[in-house]
């Protein structure tokens, strides 16, 4: 499948442009980024040079991603939604020195308008809510939102919420089974990481 570049976008030719990959109106991608297969970069999208994108990732309008940051396959990620990538940004100088790495693992999905701030990890088939500020690693399968953005559920790989089947195992190797409320698939979370996110919404609600 062929590449297809809009007129108006500035692609590099230094940049890797996997096939099938479709780059929109007024889109940036700077030099070495790496962008693989039947990707979508909608209009005024900004890529940073460096950047490493997976296949089938899709970046809705105005999303910017800067250097340091890595999206794994089928990541998406909604309108305006914005990754740093320095903790003490001046001004001055910059150099690789103050550089701070991030990365959304397969098939998480970043809602519109939203944060993510370095040094984070996203997990796989995670969900961040439009409009949330995330300042710490996300798990495999969870739901988070807010400002900063804290775990609300889990949900399954088609997007939709996961219910309680019950507890798997026993010590640190225990995990809860959760199954899909829309597509019936089951899946699991440590239950560790189960146990304090209902622990942390009891505390809320009282």
């Amino acid at each position: 499948m062929a590449v297809k570049i809009h007129p108006t976008a500035d692609v590099s030719d230094k940049a890797k442009i996997g096939d099938g990959t479709s780059i929109w109106h007024q889109a940036q991608v700077r030099e070495n980024a790496v962008l693989g297969e039947r990707c979508n970069i909608s209009k005024g999208v900004y890529i940073d040079f460096g950047v490493k994108i997976g296949s089938g990732v899709k970046l809705q309008n105005y999303v910017s991603v800067y250097h340091g940051v890595t999206l794994e396959d089928d990541v998406f990620v909604g309108p305006g939604a914005t990754f740093t990538n320095d903790l003490y940004p001046r001004a001055a100088t910059w150099g690789d020195d103050r550089l701070v790495k991030t990365l959304v693992k397969k098939g998480a999905s970043i809602g519109a308008n939203s944060t993510i701030i370095c040094g984070t990890t996203i997990g796989q088939y995670a969900t961040v809510g439009a409009g949330s500020v995330v300042t710490k690693d996300v798990p495999d399968h969870a739901l988070v939102f807010g400002s900063p953005a804290k775990i609300k559920g889990f949900v399954c790989e088609c997007g939709f919420p996961g219910e309680e089947m019950g507890k798997k195992g026993a010590g640190g190797g225990a995990k809860m089974l959760m199954k899909c409320a829309k597509c019936g698939k089951e899946f699991e979370v440590p239950y560790d990481i189960y146990r304090q996110a209902k622990k942390k919404a009891k505390q809320e609600k009282e």
